[in-house]
């Protein structure tokens, strides 16, 4: 089956599987053809730092062997995928877009890159970040171009991420969220990303900005794409002492459980904080809902203000933990904005953190009530469609108040709760506006049902960046 290599670079990941379970497609024809669309766009994109050419053949040419031998171990099998650079990776530099890692090469694997390791996928490289996740990228190295306009922002942290699934450089992502770091470079790429509960998926491996907030999911160019890395990299690892023991769900049949009977609530002022563009869009995806059998119920969120404000003394306090062995000692090496960032961290008082503490519970606690009355919360991703690539402050002060580039991420940070982000509406030629689907603790299940149903019936996920 002769598939043109640029049709093949944006197939779902679910449609590559099948082409490869029957045989139509071998893992070396597709993963050659994503390598040459990386050569060819990534000088300019910069949506990676490493690309592992030989590795991926190697690994295309043993699932290839397998899957004809009738040993196929699962829908990710000879699927090319990619990981965030604070993924370790044995042997293969782990740099977080930073000076001080830049000659790293871990002793092991993160358990996501094992995870995939073990379903048989093709590791194509190591994706570009902000430099360690914050959301300014080192002067000496570049960051990401947005593939639909390079004077477009990428999103932050998981810019490269975003941007590889984007333009066709890989099938599934693994992106990182602290306070949006999987979703604004969903939104910013017009892609799917999934931020699971806090735990569901282990963080072992991976560089920590605030362990507390830190949440690891896939990125994606369809929910049900989303489904199937989240079945292979969920679950309990003792490795990660803070990772989940509840089972993890049937994330694969909730793509085809259809809408009816879904409680999805809407607060009408939250959303209303976005642009008139997003919200309308929000609106209108909330509408194909209720065409297609959810119940559309009126819910109010506790106030944002106190749970956006505490959400920088924790994140930033956090961070300069994680950095205790290189900030301040080895602070020279560090780029203007994540400097400003750890020295706000290193500043931040016990009775502050503690304060900040208390006002996160409180929040929390109000917001699980809401699943009481509703299955999923719609709101938008963030506040406007674009941003221009010059958007963010230079430097941590402006992030010590709330910022509206925070108000419909960051809270979910703090609460803990799964979420997914997909494109929610036209975007004409430009990323389109993201809707956001917020579920209970452990709710990945609903989310999956809810927005796989959406996709069913619009094309707005088939929506691309210009070639």
């Amino acid at each position: 089956m002769a598939i043109p290599s640029g049709s093949l670079c944006f197939l779902t990941l679910g449609e590559l599987s099948a082409l490869l379970h029957r045989r139509q497609v071998t893992s070396v024809e597709a993963t050659r053809a994503v390598l040459d669309r990386i050569h060819k766009l990534n000088p300019a994109l910069r949506a990676y730092l490493a690309v592992l050419d030989e590795s991926a053949l190697r690994q295309a040419e043993a699932a290839d062997q397998e899957i004809a031998a009738g040993r196929r171990r699962g829908p990710l099998h000879g699927v090319p995928v990619a990981v965030k650079d604070l993924c370790r990776t044995k042997g293969i530099p782990t740099t977080c877009a930073s000076k001080l890692l830049r000659d790293w090469r871990p002793d092991s694997n993160a358990t996501v890159v094992d995870r995939f390791e073990a379903a048989g996928a093709v590791l194509l490289g190591k994706l570009h970040l902000t430099e360690f996740a914050m959301v300014w990228y080192h002067p000496e190295i570049p960051g990401p171009q947005n593939p639909w306009n390079p004077a477009l922002w990428p999103g932050a942290s998981s810019s490269g991420s975003g941007a590889a699934i984007a333009a066709g450089l890989c099938y599934a992502a693994i992106g990182t969220d602290t306070g949006g770091s999987i979703r604004f470079p969903s939104a910013a790429n017009g892609i799917v990303g999934l931020k699971p509960t806090w735990g569901r998926v282990s963080r072992h491996g991976v560089f920590p900005l605030a362990e507390s907030l830190d949440h690891i999911g896939p990125m994606t160019r369809s929910v049900a794409d989303a489904a199937l890395v989240l079945s292979v990299i969920a679950g309990r690892d003792e490795l990660d002492d803070t990772s989940l023991a509840a089972p993890a769900g049937d994330y694969e049949a909730a793509v085809d459980a259809g809408a009816t009977g879904i409680r999805i609530g809407v607060d009408e002022q939250y959303v209303g904080r976005a642009s008139s563009e997003v919200a309308s869009a929000v609106i209108g995806a909330i509408a194909e809902f209720e065409r297609i059998g959810a119940r559309i119920i009126k819910v109010k969120l506790p106030e944002i203000e106190p749970c956006m404000r505490a959400w920088f003394p924790i994140c930033a306090a956090e961070a300069a933990a994680a950095h205790a062995a290189t900030y301040p000692s080895k602070a020279a090496d560090y780029g203007p904005g994540v400097r400003s960032f750890l020295e706000a961290g290193a500043a931040v008082r016990g009775q502050d953190y503690a304060n900040a503490h208390i006002v996160r519970e409180r929040f929390t606690n109000r917001f699980q009530q809401l699943f009481e009355q509703v299955d999923v919360i719609a709101c938008p991703t963030m506040p406007s469609a674009t941003l221009p690539n010059n958007a963010i402050p230079p430097d941590a002060a402006p992030f010590k108040e709330p910022t509206p580039l925070l108000a419909f991420t960051a809270l979910f940070n703090m609460s803990r709760n799964p979420t997914l982000s997909m494109p929610g509406g036209a975007g004409n030629g430009a990323p389109p506006p993201s809707l956001q689907l917020v579920g209970p603790m452990l709710g990945e299940a609903t989310l999956i049902r809810a927005g796989a149903a959406l996709e069913r019936v619009t094309e707005w996920h088939r929506q691309r960046p210009p070639s």
